[in-house]
């Protein structure tokens, strides 16, 4: 019998961790090739993660809610055949290895080394640190305060090695910073807390307290995040959608049976935001430090609700590459998966500017938050039927007209006034210029 190592897999960029949320399958119990073992989530997506391979479930390395690293062996599976390889590697590599013992010896020390440096240090929240950060924050007695305060300029604000050399060097030329000086600034720090729990809510007998899910715990960090990092500016404008409202009533059945696919708005309106991030590529940029990066894909969000009443962010890739029947099965596979907490971790990376339909809600218009490390964000309103003036040829007169609103919040940092209006007065005009004959 051979026993092979079920590893966490790579689940995208920035994705180093994830926690166990529930066993799929029991010890003693038979596994199929590609049928899920367990379930994981991070603070991208929730997940399952398959079987290579077919046999019987003879260990489990970890329990419910720990933490585990991507690449590390989460179980064990015990197939037919003869050892794997992964199973025998431990030892051929002591056999190998053992006439440079003093050289061997150094580097077990060494691994030995960090790993209990590593004990102190732990990820908080929903910030990972990795091995070499922690190492190195052990050595320099850097603490878990310290390091929690330490601002990052790694993707999605995380510690790297240069931005905790530059502390240590920065703590390391101010006069003479002794532990106890140290020891001083921990109550500073513990002092400047209070301000967030201030102003505690008491619940009274009555009153029913409800622990935020960790995906709503995720969501509250990310938006204050937001909040904090870039500085959020509005522009409003309105759109007649009379044409598109009409052409999608007259081809929405034959579109149906044709391509087995709903034609909804969503893959409109995507369309023509995808057009303008064409028009104004610097609406399709994030911020990293003091440098803007021009992303060359344009990769639309769609922001999506889930059972639960949270949100999740699909990301269409290369939406200017797909034409309306493309993007309608994309939009509506993403959505439909959402719904059914059927995402993969890919499937929710390398956005690059998000749209949200807020009009789903029977809002007119909102003011969202940025999705990071993103500059600029659209919100749908509700189309409604109104009176509107409409100009011909001939003369103004009022009609009944299907107009809607749209919300345009960006970073004011990197995006002035005149470009942020410009973008969304190009969305705007995208869709007023429908071609009521446009096939399908």
């Amino acid at each position: 019998m051979a026993k092979f190592e079920l590893k966490l897999p790579k689940m995208g960029e920035s994705v180093a961790e994830a926690t166990i949320t529930s066993w799929l399958k029991e010890v003693g119990e038979t596994i199929e090739a590609d049928e899920a073992v367990l379930e994981i989530a991070t603070d991208k997506v929730d997940s399952e993660v398959p079987s290579e391979v077919e046999g019987v479930l003879v260990e489990k390395l970890f329990d419910v809610d720990d933490v585990v690293q991507v690449g590390q062996t989460i179980a064990v599976i015990e197939t037919e055949g003869e050892a794997s390889a992964s199973a025998s590697q431990p030892e051929p590599a002591k056999t190998e290895t053992a006439p440079e013992t003093p050289a061997v010896a150094e580097v077990q020390n060494t691994v030995v080394a960090a790993q209990e440096s590593v004990a102190p240090i732990v990820s908080s929240g929903d910030r990972f640190y990795s091995p070499l950060v922690r190492n190195i924050a052990k050595k320099e007695g850097i603490s878990q305060s310290e390091l929690d305060a330490m601002p990052g300029t790694g993707k999605d604000g995380r510690v790297t090695k240069n931005d905790i050399l530059a502390y240590i060097e920065n703590r390391g030329n101010q006069a003479t910073v002794s532990s106890s000086a140290v020891e001083k600034s921990q109550p500073t720090q513990e002092k400047s807390q209070p301000k967030e729990k201030a102003a505690p809510v008491v619940a009274s007998g009555d009153d029913e307290i409800i622990e935020m899910t960790r995906m709503g715990k995720l969501i509250a960090h990310h938006m204050v995040e937001s909040v904090q990092t870039s500085a959020h500016v509005q522009s409003f404008i309105e759109a007649d959608v009379t044409k598109i409202w009409n052409w999608r009533n007259k081809v929405k059945k034959e579109f149906a049976t044709r391509e087995g696919e709903n034609l909804t708005f969503t893959p409109i309106f995507m369309e023509a935001v995808a057009k303008a991030l064409r028009d104004f590529p610097m609406m399709n940029i994030s911020v990293q430090g003091d440098n803007i990066i021009k992303k060359k894909h344009i990769n639309l969000g769609m922001a999506a609700a889930l059972p639960d009443g949270n949100l999740i962010v699909p990301v269409i890739k290369d939406a200017d590459q797909l034409n309306l029947v493309g993007m309608t099965k994309k939009v509506n596979d993403l959505a439909g998966r959402a719904r059914e907490n059927k995402l993969k971790p890919d499937d929710i990376q390398g956005g690059t500017y998000t749209v949200t339909n807020v009009g789903t809600f029977g809002s007119i218009m909102g003011t969202p938050i940025i999705n990071q490390p993103q500059v600029g964000i659209l919100a749908l309103g509700a189309i409604r039927k109104v009176p509107a003036v409409v100009e011909t040829p001939e003369g103004d007169f009022i009609g009944i007209r299907y107009r809607m609103f749209m919300s345009h919040s960006y970073d004011h940092r990197v995006v002035n006034g005149a470009l942020g209006g410009q973008f969304v007065k190009a969305v705007k005009d995208y869709l007023e210029a429908w071609d009521p004959n446009r096939e399908i």
